[in-house]
């Protein structure tokens, strides 16, 4: 019987990075759907939302690190096929490090709270906001370094406003292909 739980142990395990590598590789893909502008218009944060709805908040954040370590050692899986260390260092990086806030929020609230359409909207909703706000401090910090001084109500302007109805609109969207192909993926959330 030990060995049967050892086997269904190393299985599962096997399909957690399984679907942590697909996670991954779906972001990757959806940061290269770009729209250019100061900060790019991309689908990333629908796979990131998708992603963490349909794998959990395990495998989903597991996909965002992976995605983000990818990145830093220099592979093109940000968006316009760029990557490397200077661009999580650059003034933008800091919204593609508060992905993993998403996700640990996401982890968090749903671990809490159960899986609910209403808690998993809450959960992503508040992991868009801590990515806003993350990122938007890294780039004031890293923007005055290089640029001089730029004020919190402009660079909202430019990061964040924009990007607020289509980022909710990809919310929306990731959470209802993500409740929707879940069953027929048959994937056991973590």
């Amino acid at each position: 019987m030990n060995g049967m739980n050892h086997i269904r142990k190393q299985n599962y395990q096997t399909l957690d990075l399984t679907y942590t590598a697909l996670g991954a590789v779906l972001i990757v893909l959806c940061s290269w759907i770009s729209i250019p502008a100061a900060v790019p218009f991309t689908m990333q944060t629908f796979a990131v939302f998708f992603v963490l709805a349909a794998l959990g908040g395990a495998r989903g954040t597991a996909s965002i690190f992976v995605y983000i370590l990818l990145g830093t050692v220099g592979l093109p899986v940000f968006s316009g096929f760029t990557g490397g260390a200077g661009r999580l260092l650059g003034n933008t990086g800091g919204y593609i490090v508060g992905f993993l806030f998403t996700g640990l929020a996401y982890w968090l609230v749903t671990r809490l709270f159960g899986k609910t359409r209403v808690v998993q909207l809450l959960a992503l909703a508040a992991g868009l906001l801590a990515v806003y706000a993350f990122g938007t401090a890294w780039f004031l910090f890293v923007y005055a370094r290089t640029s001089g001084s730029v004020g919190l109500a402009a660079v909202l302007g430019w990061c964040v406003f924009p990007f607020l109805v289509p980022d909710l609109l990809k919310l929306a969207l990731a959470l209802y292909l993500a409740r929707r192909l879940s069953p027929l993926l048959s994937l056991t959330q973590r």
